[in-house]
């Protein structure tokens, strides 16, 4: 499967790993063929979709632009890790007063 992505400047988020596919096509008189052959490599990328792991082809011209996705999502990820933890701070702090305020009653 082939994933030609957009090259708008919206921002884009993708799961998954950046991978490099390596596999012998059979046909006998290739490069790959035999055990010191050399494998047919070519990019993709690694994800879960519905429970289910997919690998989807890439196009070399693709790969900065997952890269870029890839990465956004990271960084996304990082930052909404952060934002909960000061969620999680900040609702203890309230749990806290309330326990607080009913002990000195």
């Amino acid at each position: 499967m082939r994933c030609a992505l957009p090259t708008t400047t919206k921002q884009r988020y993708l799961r998954g790993s950046l991978i490099t596919l390596r596999r012998r096509c059979g046909k006998p008189g290739c490069r790959c063929a035999g055990k010191d052959g050399v494998p047919h490599e070519s990019p993709a990328l690694s994800c879960a979709i519905d429970g289910k792991s997919h690998v989807i082809t890439l196009a070399p011209a693709d790969v900065p632009l997952v890269t870029a996705a890839l990465r956004d999502y990271h960084a996304e990820q990082e930052r909404l890790e952060k934002a909960c933890s000061a969620g999680i701070q900040w609702l203890r702090g309230r749990v806290d007063q309330r326990r607080a305020k009913r002990s000195a009653s």
